[in-house]
């Protein structure tokens, strides 16, 4: 797979990020109205990447600055994970886990020091991932973090020297 940083509003993150908002429909009812604007998924505060095979795109997930909010869970240093999809055709080849580790390594090289998440009860697979992937279960935060099926992870970035 081929990883390219492209704009949130790229017109293949577009396709992927409408194709996610409709497994959100299928799974909860409604799409995920977390405010998101796509500036913030801009360098340097935010990244997006779309992963192509054989010039398709399949694959998709990005990430944005927090640095503490009031009454939050979120501290400074924080990259919030967003809209992490692989197309149905494409799972099982370890696409998430390659795009995870790209975000991983962004946001480590633009100063993060966490990665913060939330996802749902029903998204098994996205739980097992970054279950595997060394995230574990934070206080929730966000849009839905009063809904029963939000379940939020975080996964401290390793140091860098210096």
């Amino acid at each position: 797979m081929e990883l390219c940083t492209v704009l949130y509003d790229h017109p293949d993150a577009v396709k992927l990020i409408t194709a996610v908002q409709q497994v959100y429909v299928e799974r909860y009812g409604d799409e995920d109205v977390t405010p998101v604007a796509p500036a913030e998924f801009a360098a340097p505060r935010g990244y997006f990447v779309v992963g192509y095979l054989d010039g398709v795109p399949v694959a998709c997930g990005g990430w944005r600055a927090h640095d503490g909010e009031p009454e939050s869970p979120l501290v400074a240093g924080d990259a919030e994970i967003k809209r992490m999809y692989v197309v149905d055709s494409a799972r099982g080849r370890g696409l998430a886990r390659a795009v995870l580790a790209d975000l991983e390594r962004s946001a480590l090289a633009a100063g993060r020091t966490r990665m913060v998440l939330e996802t749902g009860a029903v998204q098994p697979e996205a739980i097992a991932l970054y279950g595997s992937s060394g995230y574990e279960r934070m206080p929730n935060f966000g849009t839905y973090r009063e809904h029963p099926d939000s379940l939020c992870f975080a996964k401290s970035l390793p140091a860098t020297g210096g």
